[in-house]
């Protein structure tokens, strides 16, 4: 499993108020995705709002999804859950649904040791079916998945690579250190993704790569080739994207950005709420200066 470059972390369009996929908005969003060169995609993951998907929901988007992508590229499916069985049973449901692979947070909540952290991943790798990308993000889990367990996990069947949001040069220098040709690393922040491709990181899983997939691939093959002052160029054009995104808890701020675009209804399910009203004249602003939605028209 090849996994590299710009891998968006695809929203999840619904329809006004949320109470239905829009998935008319989906594969517009999808073939936007494909016509940018997109490497991969995320279905159901954090961004995706996967946790307030019915099962019956989570199933019928993966399934289009992997229908639409028609093997062009990967496909992931977010199935980490609070508990293990839970975890391997919906990895289990995604790999019957199609999926490539499947993307696996630590259980939120919960707060694992580090042993607890190995042997659930490691059950899961064993039992679910599908090739795992592990998904460290402890902003939100309220656990970390230290880079020491990780090295246990390394080598393990089935165990392809490692989504670290923890942004620090020191944490992706330590996991850049257990990379190999069958563990990718790859970073889970936009705006220091850069600097881990830089130094050596596979690619990264993106936000921003909903609104801008051809900027966040270029990007991508840029700090590849070590053309430091190209990735610089297109990370600082970024810069004010990144900023918006990270404004209000995601996926708040790119559901607003995509409605702007015609992709669904800006409101996310409860308990988030839709983007507060003092961004909107700057997110506006942002979507006119990277000339998005002419990005989008083109697209479909």
């Amino acid at each position: 499993m090849n996994l590299n470059g710009s891998i968006c972390a695809l929203a999840t369009p619904f329809s006004e108020g949320g109470a239905a996929l829009d998935l008319d908005a989906f594969a517009r969003l999808i073939d936007y995705q494909l016509a940018a060169g997109t490497r991969a995609l995320v279905v159901a993951g954090s961004t995706g709002e996967g946790a307030a998907l019915e099962v019956a929901e989570f199933v019928r988007l993966l399934e289009f999804a992997v229908k639409r992508v028609s093997g062009r590229i990967p496909v992931l499916a977010g199935t980490g859950q609070q508990s293990t069985h839970k975890s391997i049973a919906l990895t289990r449901i995604a790999a019957e649904s199609g999926a490539d692979v499947a993307l696996v947070v630590t259980p939120p909540y919960v707060r694992p040791t580090q042993e607890g952290l190995y042997r659930h991943f490691s059950e899961i790798a064993e039992h679910g079916g599908l090739p795992l990308v592990l998904y460290n993000v402890p902003t939100r889990t309220a656990c970390d998945l230290l880079p020491e367990t990780v090295a246990r996990l390394v080598g393990t069947a089935g165990i392809v690579g490692i989504k670290e949001a923890v942004p620090t040069p020191e944490r992706m220098q330590a996991l850049l250190a257990l990379r190999t040709d069958d563990f990718a690393i790859l970073s889970g922040d936009d705006p220091t993704c850069m600097r881990a491709i830089l130094a050596g990181a596979d690619g990264v899983i993106s936000v921003a790569a909903n609104l801008v997939p051809a900027a966040m691939q270029r990007l991508c093959e840029a700090a590849a080739c070590a053309d430091r002052a190209s990735a610089v160029q297109i990370d600082q054009q970024l810069g004010d994207l990144y900023e918006l995104l990270g404004a209000e808890p995601n996926p708040i701020p790119l559901k607003w950005c995509l409605q702007q675009l015609g992709l669904g209804d800006a409101r996310p399910r409860l308990p988030l709420l839709a983007l507060s009203a003092a961004h909107h004249v700057r997110a506006g602003r942002i979507l006119a200066d990277l000339d998005l939605l002419d990005a989008v028209r083109a697209a479909g």
